[in-house]
């Protein structure tokens, strides 16, 4: 029997805010095996979450700032190869990414952001296209591009049921 593919779902915040009369995105700079990269805050949705509290958690994590999910912008799938370290063959990896925007909250001073996050960048789109080559994913671009094109659907679009929450106090336990 072959195995199951299982993706990983992370969530993503799409993140604006307008400055001297121009759009500008929150990204965060983070070490990783390949040198700083950028990416929307985001990360792995972690069992006995919906992906909309996943999406602020995250965001608090890697910003040190609140964040409110209001819309969802997009599901994204995506599928690379991750090359190893130790000469072993690459890992195939794919994502399933929720995407949100919503409202930047208060900034949590003192908190200190998620291990390997370096810092939050502000960027105009411009300035995000130039740099693709340091994009920690191409979901990035994407994600912005849609939030861009007005693409926004209801939360209720997506549902968590209460099993997720039962099965995940037991897995706290």
């Amino acid at each position: 029997m072959q195995e199951r593919w299982k993706p990983s779902v992370t969530v993503a915040a799409i993140i604006e805010r307008q400055q001297d009369g121009q759009s500008q995105f929150m990204l965060v700079e983070e070490l990783t095996r390949d040198g700083l990269k950028l990416n929307n805050p985001a990360g792995h949705l972690d069992p006995g979450e919906s992906p909309i509290e996943g999406c602020a958690r995250e965001a608090l994590e890697e910003t040190a700032h609140l964040f409110q999910p209001t819309a969802l912008v997009g599901v994204y799938l995506s599928r690379f190869e991750k090359q190893s370290l130790d000469g072993s063959p690459p890992e195939d990896i794919t994502y399933l990414r929720f995407a949100f925007c919503g409202e930047l909250g208060q900034l949590q001073v003192g908190r200190e952001l998620d291990e390997g996050i370096v810092r939050t960048v502000w960027m105009t789109p411009d300035e995000i296209r130039a740099c693709a080559d340091r994009h920690r994913s191409p979901l990035l671009l994407r994600c912005m591009d849609d939030y861009l094109a007005g693409k926004r659907f209801p939360l209720g679009l997506v549902t968590t049921d209460v099993s997720v929450y039962e099965l995940g106090q037991l897995q706290q336990a």
